[in-house]
């Protein structure tokens, strides 16, 4: 049987030369010996940063699917409709795999991977839950790909221009919830540093 690994040892992403750990000043930069790559940076708060974030992007999401995406006057009459009532709406007209497809990608995936993140970060910080942080953390890392806001994003904004051709379409609360949201999930993916995360974990379980 191998003997353990010592503590403190990193990898290099692009080399894969496994280092000593050391302490950096503020806002410093580790890198490689052997080929100068980027191992790991000290981001003064991110610990807050991200918990900050995380949260944010928990009630934005929660706004994206309550309020409507986009109302259309047609006639007269003015129509809206929510993401979750466009599901809703495609499964009826027998459209069930693009239902479930729009399900998982925009609305599963996300609450699943803000939920986690925020159980995670609110782990470390309070200090509790440390027994199921490596079973969470892995499955934030495979769940975070289904994840397609940017894409309904983009749909949407293609519509939007079709449509605007056909009726007044005004955008909805909801659809500016999620460029908001858009834009705090590829901030809380900067500041959700995998090394970051590991070293909290390791001193608040020293």
């Amino acid at each position: 049987m191998s003997a353990p690994l010592p503590k403190h040892l990193v990898a290099c992403h692009h080399c894969d030369l496994l280092q000593h750990e050391i302490e950096l000043p503020k806002r410093a930069v580790a890198s490689c010996v052997r080929c100068g790559a980027e191992l790991y940076r000290n981001r003064h708060n991110s610990l807050d940063l991200s918990l900050a974030l995380s949260i944010a992007a928990a009630q934005v999401f929660l706004l994206a699917n309550t309020f409507p995406l986009v109302s259309m006057e047609v006639q007269g009459e003015i129509q809206s409709t929510t993401l979750p009532q466009a599901v809703v709406a495609l499964y009826k007209h027998h459209s069930v795999p693009l239902a479930v497809l729009v399900f998982v990608t925009t609305m599963l995936a996300p609450a699943i991977e803000i939920a986690s993140i925020v159980y995670l970060l609110t782990s470390l910080r309070i200090g509790v839950g440390r027994g199921h942080f490596a079973l969470v953390f892995r499955f934030v890392q495979s769940i975070r790909r289904w994840g397609m806001i940017d894409v309904l994003m983009l749909g949407v904004l293609v519509s939007l221009v079709k449509l605007a051709a056909l009726a007044e379409v005004v955008p909805g609360i909801a659809l500016w919830a999620y460029c908001v949201l858009l834009v705090l999930m590829v901030a809380m993916a900067a500041s959700f540093n995998t090394h970051d995360v590991w070293r909290w974990s390791a001193e608040r379980s020293e």
